[in-house]
């Protein structure tokens, strides 16, 4: 039997840990699956607490979904799920998912791994035990991972989280996903034949609370001015705040990258250097079939992304041992909230960033993402003076991006912040 490497991690980088620890949520879940352990596919916003209190590994089909993009594997995936009849217009994390689902049941059907996998560069995952899913994303969510369920035969947890009307989080809401909370423990106690473990349970809470305390500390740095973060790094880090944040694997992470934010600022070393002319909001999901594209693009213009919302959606900052506290962090999502609070989101990120100007993803896979985009764009102008483009996209579908439109809008906009710069600066 081979020693297993050993592993230093303790002289990681902070890019070398995530490198490291990204793939490693995969592999639990396959070692998981060979130990006979229960694996779980998640939703990226359902609490993991309570299947980590339980020993259940958990994959994310959304985030699993954003890396095949970003390697560019998106579209025989997608051709796979459009041949089995989802059409174009659903969500293209979802179509990339139900055709890699659909690659492992041939493979387990025949005992032979289709081209489509074998051509692959996505990470190889386990088929699911069980489902957990939760809608305050989107309802796509629902009907996709309820798919899933009936196609595998397996058991589905659903959490329920209303939508916010106003703001606050009203006590009967928090109240009635409290319920939704304990129901899925008595369903993961069935599942897993055993009673919750409630004292593990609680660590799991302090845990998730130590790495989401450190990914808010990164994201903080991005109001300094000039700003040694680019948030571009935020979409690459985020990774571990979804598939990892109640694991130590995000925590030992996000530390290490904060002690290297701390050193460049004392180091005064800026992430564009001299060339940081202007800052932008970025509102959205990332393009990751082309991120390389949409951030040099950015750069080329000296425009440092220093603010985005999306990363914000994983501040799931709440009480260890109170569930309703819980219940608040994951019902708070901006998204899940009306259109009062969500432009006061956005508001702030733009306030907070320093920003100059707004680039709004209107995104062909997320209908939920997109909506109010011209809403919030006019209530960022009117309200900050901030100017703001929308360009049309996709988080996996390149047949949905065009770079030229892209490289148009941001050229507009730049145009549109210089133009504000000039003649605020006639006016002193």
């Amino acid at each position: 039997m081979s020693e297993e490497k050993v592993v230093d991690i303790e002289s990681m980088s902070s890019k070398e840990a995530l490198g490291y620890f990204l793939p490693k949520v995969d592999e639990d879940a396959r070692k998981a699956k060979k130990e006979g352990r229960l694996v779980c596919w998640s939703a990226s916003v359902a609490p993991p607490e309570f299947c980590t209190a339980m020993d259940i590994a958990i994959v994310y089909p959304e985030t699993h979904a954003a890396g095949i993009g970003a390697r560019h594997g998106a579209p025989a995936m997608l051709e796979v799920a459009e041949n089995k009849g989802y059409n174009q217009d659903i969500c293209s994390y979802c179509r990339v998912n139900m055709g890699y689902l659909e690659c492992l049941l041939q493979e387990a059907k025949t005992g032979e791994k289709p081209d489509v996998l074998k051509n692959s560069p996505a990470s190889p995952i386990p088929l699911p035990d069980l489902i957990l899913t939760c809608n305050n994303i989107c309802n796509t969510l629902l009907k996709w991972y309820e798919n899933i369920a009936k196609e595998l035969n397996i058991p589905l947890i659903t959490i329920d989280v209303p939508f916010n009307h106003t703001y606050p989080v009203t006590k009967h809401a928090k109240q009635y996903i409290v319920g939704e909370f304990k129901h899925a423990i008595k369903q993961l106690e069935e599942i897993c034949g055993r009673p919750f473990d409630y004292d593990k349970f609680f660590e799991v809470q302090k845990q998730t609370q130590r790495s989401i305390a450190a990914w808010n500390k990164i994201a903080s740095f991005l109001t300094y001015k000039p700003s040694p973060l680019n948030g571009f790094d935020l979409f690459n880090f985020m990774g571990l705040a979804v598939a990892a944040r109640s694991l130590n694997y995000s925590e030992i992470t996000f530390n290490k990258l904060v002690k290297e934010l701390e050193a460049k600022v004392a180091a005064k070393k800026w992430a564009f250097g001299d060339n940081e002319k202007t800052r932008v909001t970025w509102e959205g999901i990332a393009v990751w079939i082309a991120l390389g594209h949409t951030f040099k693009e950015l750069k080329g213009k000296g425009a440092l992304m220093t603010g985005s919302a999306y990363p914000g959606m994983w501040d799931v900052s709440y009480e260890p041992g109170n569930l309703e506290s819980m219940a608040e962090a994951y019902t708070r999502t901006y998204i899940n909230c009306c259109l009062e609070q969500r432009g006061a989101v956005l508001e702030k990120v733009v306030k907070d960033g320093q920003c100059d100007g707004l680039i709004m993803h209107q995104n062909r896979s997320c209908k939920n993402m997109s909506l109010l985009n011209d809403e919030g764009g006019k209530r960022v102008q009117k309200n900050l003076g901030v100017p703001y483009v929308i360009f049309d996209g996709d988080q996996t579908d390149p047949r949905n991006f065009s770079e030229a439109q892209f490289d148009t809008r941001v050229e507009a906009l730049c145009e549109a912040m210089d133009e504000k710069k000039a003649t605020e600066g006639g006016n002193h």
